[in-house]
């Protein structure tokens, strides 16, 4: 029969309601255990809020209304895999009718809280506590093996799923049989931020500082003819790229696997904002047309496997030499070598000064730590700040039950003396800050609905972030990017709060 859909349910809702991070590993490593050979890669998966079949072809629109729930739990983790298969599948005339047709005979079966997390997981959106560092535990817990172990193979094989079915089948050996597979992507590496890393560069260590482009992640692999491509979250996205397909299709080689960034560039060459390159990406329209009106420009900075040798734990210095010998130079990214924090400065400066992030600094003797942060590569990016006004605030979920989080952010309008939303932000709260902000803000209520408490606009806090995009989203048409919290400002009042003008500014709009 299986596991049943319930009691997957149950332990996801169970995962919301418990903070102790023990308590979660027991709780999903007793269902990875439950489920057993022929369950345990769904369970892992579903746990994790991935979809194996990665796009159903459902949307808002067709969960909008739900049908009658059933009474009786009877759906297993294998009906719903089933019914996702044939909504993958559904393609060309009729597909729509067909996906409507299975959805609604799939949640016609499904009781009350069973339709919801279905809902949830079609749409990406369950809260449910399993995040990346829960599940490696959990499954190293189940199956009595390493957490190294465990770690190593999910970063080769990119999911969780596929780790829990070989842990739990064959153990530690079925683990080390897990490798980095050509045309299957794994999980990128990732840079660690420390903003000082450059003044504290002493000139006697040689570091590899490279161009950071604002741009769509791309992992590239190639097997003889057939080329396909990867985004940082490991979707696929070949048929949207053309361009670049024809680019790794050329190479001199049979077997390749790159790492690198793509962006949309304006005919001066400048970087579009990140929006643009994000929609040219993500568009379905057709490509070799988009390929005209939205150019893309593609630079590699790692090579991590080229005919039949693994080059991950080679040092970077190598797997750059390999790189540049294989890539012609207007598909490398833009990169010197150097131990002079001065040099390192002039570079990072004319990069921001060409509307690029800012720069990585690697360590050339770093072996590429799949699905990692770490100290072999920090990125450098100029911070931008501004004081803006709480309008709003979200109450907390998870370890975060039972405070205040989620803060709403607005500048001020000085021709109209009204805030303006300009996004949300829960990153960079302390404990502490959690507290006092959970006091403050009740405080300033003046009404809230079931998740949110609104505020009189009076308390002004300082924020960090990125970069400022375009938004339909928000009333002012600008949202911040990675913004994150530093401190409240006690000692200004909201009308010294910085104004929609400013923000505009630091766009240049």
């Amino acid at each position: 029969m299986g596991m049943q859909l319930a009691r997957l349910v149950e332990t996801s809702a169970a995962l919301v309601a418990t903070p102790a991070r023990n308590a979660k590993i027991g709780l999903v490593a007793q269902l990875l255990t439950d489920a057993g050979p022929e369950d345990v890669a769904l369970v892992a998966a579903y746990l994790s809020n991935v979809v194996p079949q990665r796009r159903l072809g459902v949307g808002w629109r067709s969960l909008s209304a739900l049908p009658e729930p059933a009474t009786e739990r009877t759906l297993t983790v294998r009906d719903v895999d089933a019914a996702f298969e044939v909504l993958a599948a559904a393609a060309g005339a009729g597909s729509t009718s067909v996906r409507r047709t299975e959805l609604a005979h799939l949640l016609s079966r499904a009781t009350a809280p069973e339709q919801e997390y279905l809902r949830g997981l079609m749409l990406g959106g369950v809260r449910q506590g399993a995040q990346d560092g829960v599940m490696l535990a959990a499954i190293a817990k189940a199956a009595g093996v390493p957490l190294a172990a465990v770690q190593r193979a999910v970063m080769l094989a990119g999911y969780a799923a596929p780790v829990a079915e070989a842990a739990l089948a064959g153990g530690t050996d079925a683990l080390e049989r897990i490798g980095l597979e050509v045309l299957r992507p794994l999980r990128p590496m990732l840079a660690g931020s420390a903003p000082e890393v450059i003044e504290a560069m002493t000139g006697d260590a040689e570091r590899i500082i490279e161009r950071k482009i604002d741009g769509i992640r791309l992992q590239a692999h190639k097997a003889g003819t057939e080329v396909r491509l990867f985004t940082r979250s490991l979707d696929e996205i070949t048929d949207r790229l053309p361009e670049v397909v024809e680019l790794v299709a050329a190479l001199p080689a049979d077997r390749i696997v790159l790492d690198g960034e793509t962006v949309a560039t304006r005919p001066d060459g400048r970087p579009e904002p990140f929006q643009v390159t994000g929609s040219r990406t993500a568009s379905s329209a057709d490509p070799d047309s988009l390929r005209s009106s939205t150019p893309l420009v593609t630079s590699f900075f790692d090579l991590l496997h080229l005919d039949g040798e693994d080059l991950l734990d080679h040092p970077l210095s190598e797997r750059i030499a390999r790189l540049d010998a294989l890539v012609p130079e207007h598909a490398r990214m833009t990169r010197i070598a150097t131990d002079s924090p001065t040099e390192a400065s002039a570079f990072f400066a004319d990069q921001v000064a060409a509307g690029h992030e800012g720069v990585i600094v690697k360590d050339p003797s770093s072996p590429y730590a799949a699905g990692r942060r770490g100290s072999g590569w920090v990125k450098v990016k100029p911070r931008h700040t501004l004081d803006l006004v709480v309008l709003a605030v979200e109450w907390g979920s998870g370890r975060r039950r039972g405070t205040l989080s989620n803060i709403h952010l607005g500048a001020r309008d000085s021709a109209t003396g009204e805030f303006v939303m300009l996004g949300k932000t829960f990153k960079g709260m302390t404990d502490a800050m959690l507290a006092w902000q959970t006091e403050r803000f009740q405080e300033l209520e003046t009404h809230r609905d079931s998740y949110t408490v609104y505020v009189r606009p009076e308390q002004v806090v300082e924020i960090a972030f990125d970069a400022i995009q375009k938004s339909s989203r928000y009333p002012g048409g600008m949202a911040l990017r990675f913004a994150r919290v530093l401190r409240y400002r006690e000692d200004k009042s909201a009308d010294q709060a910085d104004t929609l003008d400013t923000v505009r500014a630091i766009r240049g709009w």
